[in-house]
């Protein structure tokens, strides 16, 4: 209110005195100084003062945190189990029992009370699993094996019984006793040099893959923090055999450095890395049971296979079953050997239609040369067996047509540009990375097209010359700016109110706060210049001079608060979302990238406007005015605060789309690759559906 009336006052003063017959007296001068000065301690008032009602708590709701996480992580994996078909017919049997090798675990007293104790089950019976997992006096548990033996494929199956079982085992629960939450996380992005304690990291990853945990005020934003400081997250730490040698060693002693006694943890690698981690670390991880799977019998392979078939197979499906019953095919009943071997006949044959009397011939004599076979043909099998589908409740089917030789060639690159012996993770933000000179691409792009759209406005001759020197100004700009972008991480965006209604006002009254003084001065500036440039003209009085300028004050100043103060207060709410669910790869594709046109659209682009009117009527001409005002403004809100991931990758891709090793439209290829069971998800990042299917198409030749 006290705004509105010094707005009116002003008005009132400046239509006085574009009447040179009636004068302005000092009572309106000093109405309008009140006014003025009561505007503003208003609007000082209302943008610093607490919101005591409102305001996050200093302590989080923990339990509350606990269970919103573990809804969130329960939603992630939930689908990705059905994306990878773990229980489709059923699980494959996969017999897990306690490694031989005594050098690599602790000894028996910590790791159980039990004497005698042995950790043995399947995967099929996740169940007595889990059980024989809460049966460790610590419970902490390494999955080890070989290639292919399904060791993350254990680690989500165990993540998922953990979870569905959690209301059951905190009404069982004794007092002070905490159920923590399962959280899969790939250990390959655990940076040690940032981190030293396993603590500080998890704490860091779960902000930013479940922002739900403190976009609410009843978590607050220590939520993540706090869960972990209580002891309420079990880390599933997956692929510690997918970083360096020194590495592993190095995580293992930060784990034991970092665990307390009550803390829970799994772990899954190879057997040989986590052997030799073990050795050059010195000791083993404390109180933490190893187990290793043993090879899938023959007749349990075939078994498995029968369930995946009708109840009367084929005549070539017999003599297959057959010949890996009766282990007459050598390299046939290596491969079946393996979770790896099945899913591949499986996913070619069994899921296909395909005829699979070749697994019985020549071709099934050598289990390498046959996996290597399966693994070429395994993209044009998926893209053929299943077609696009634009139905929402179709997760399994992609929604674009791909072609097998494109789709191959795309992911041989994407397999050499994260290369195996560095990172499983296809981070869509790091594409940018991994291509030279990205900075000057997107510094070309921006000053194109800024000097295309000023030159064609402007018309020849002219034009040509001033679209080039805006080119250059505009790249220049951007070069200073862009430095980082290929760098930056993604951010979070959610733009529905559903109730967040208060901290958008809590980001606005910030906001209007920082930029208070820049409005005070504006206005003065904007004030001396109108009073200035009123005091030539003969028609107006020097006192009606004095008026208008306080009033261009006033009325600028104020404006330029308001304005500005929600625009900016609207980008710093839009970057904390409401209740997001688990971050994905396209939540975090599209997050950012309406972060990105939310500046340009909220800050560039009145900016902009507001220069180019004034340009316009003052200099250039309206159209010639706008059009540069709107160019500019939209790169200065392209330019200011963060978070440019979006723009960096696209520009990227379509760059490497010149070459066609990538599409134009990368986070849509990325999605349908998962759809057909090509990826999986990890949180916001891709890997491939298996390693070893990484593994061959880094090291194959280019198609």
């Amino acid at each position: 209110m006290p705004a509105i009336a010094a707005l009116s006052g002003a008005v009132a003063v400046v239509a006085r005195a574009v009447d040179p017959d009636d004068k302005v007296n000092l009572a309106d001068l000093a109405a309008v100084a009140i006014a003025a000065a009561v505007a503003i301690a208003a609007v000082v008032v209302w943008a610093r003062r607490r919101d005591l009602t409102a305001n996050e708590p200093a302590f989080p709701d923990v339990q509350k945190a606990a269970d919103v996480l573990a809804d969130r992580v329960r939603l992630q994996w939930e689908a990705e189990a059905r994306h990878r078909s773990l229980s489709d017919p059923e699980p494959i049997p996969v017999r897990w029992q306690l490694t031989a090798d005594e050098a690599v675990m602790s000894p028996p007293r910590l790791i159980s009370g039990a004497a005698g104790y042995a950790f043995t089950g399947r995967s099929d019976d996740i169940a007595a699993l889990a059980a024989a997992f809460r049966a460790l006096s610590r419970r902490r548990l390494v999955i080890t094996g070989g290639s292919g033996m399904g060791k993350t494929t254990l680690a989500v199956q165990l993540l998922l019984r953990l979870l569905a079982t959690r209301a059951a085992d905190q009404a069982a629960a004794t007092d002070g006793e905490v159920v923590p939450v399962p959280v899969l996380l790939p250990i390959s992005g655990w940076d040690l040099r940032r981190h030293p304690g396993l603590q500080g990291w998890l704490a860091e990853r779960l902000a930013q893959e479940y922002p739900a945990l403190n976009s609410t005020p009843q978590l607050g934003p220590q939520a993540a923090a706090a869960l972990i400081a209580g002891g309420h997250v079990l880390p599933v730490l997956d692929g510690l055999d997918e970083i360096g040698d020194q590495a592993r060693a190095d995580v293992i002693t930060a784990l034991n450095a970092s665990l307390g006694n009550a803390d829970q943890l799994i772990l899954t690698s190879r057997t040989t890395e986590f052997t030799t981690a073990v050795k050059s670390a010195g000791r083993p991880l404390t109180g933490a049971a190893v187990i290793t799977p043993a090879q899938l019998s023959p007749q349990a392979a075939a078994d498995y296979l029968r369930a995946c078939l009708p109840t009367a197979p084929s005549e070539s499906w017999r003599k297959v079953l057959s010949a890996l019953e009766t282990r007459t095919v050598a390299g046939l009943s290596e491969l079946a050997a393996t979770p790896l071997g099945l899913w591949l006949i499986r996913t070619i044959f069994a899921a296909s239609g395909a005829d699979p009397a070749p697994l019985a011939g020549p071709l099934g004599g050598e289990a390498a040369a046959l996996r290597a076979h399966l693994l070429d043909r395994l993209i044009p099998t998926l893209i053929k067996a299943r077609p696009p589908s634009t139905v929402p409740g179709d997760h399994f089917r992609p929604r674009h047509r791909l072609h097998p030789d494109a789709t191959r060639r795309y992911l041989t690159y994407l397999a050499r540009a994260f290369p195996p012996d560095e990172t499983r993770d296809i981070a869509w933000w790091r594409i940018a990375a991994t291509l030279p000179h990205t900075q000057r691409t997107i510094t070309l792009v921006t000053g194109l097209i800024a000097g295309l759209v000023i030159g064609l406005v402007a018309g020849l001759p002219t034009g040509l010359a001033a679209g080039l020197i805006v080119a250059v100004i505009v790249g220049l700009v951007t070069d200073l700016r862009s430095r980082s972008w290929a760098n930056e991480l993604p951010g979070h965006a959610d733009l529905r109110f559903r109730g967040e209604g208060r901290s958008l006002l809590r980001a606005i009254r910030r906001r209007m706060a920082g930029i208070l003084g820049t409005g005070l001065v504006i206005g003065f500036l904007a004030g001396v210049l109108t009073v200035v440039f009123l005091a030539s003209a003969p028609t107006i009085a020097p006192e009606a001079t004095l008026a208008i300028g306080l009033a261009v004050t006033l009325v600028l100043g104020l404006t330029f608060v308001l304005v500005f103060g929600i625009m900016l207060g609207l980008v710093e709410w839009a970057e904390h979302p409401a209740r997001m669910s688990s971050s994905t790869p396209s939540s975090s594709w599209r997050s950012d990238q309406a972060l990105t046109l939310l500046r340009m659209l909220t800050i560039g682009l009145p900016v902009g406007l507001t220069a180019g009117l004034v340009a316009g009527v003052l200099l250039t001409g309206l159209v010639t005015g706008l059009t540069v005002g709107v160019v500019t403004g939209l790169l200065f809100g392209l330019l200011v605060g963060e978070h440019r991931a979006w723009l960096a990758c696209t520009v990227a891709s379509g760059r490497i789309a010149l070459t066609r090793q990538l599409p134009w439209q990368i986070m849509p290829f990325l999605d349908d690759a998962h759809r057909l069971g090509l990826l999986r998800a990890v949180g916001p990042v891709y890997q491939f559906r298996h390693a070893v299917l990484h593994d061959h198409l880094a090291t194959a030749p280019l198609p």
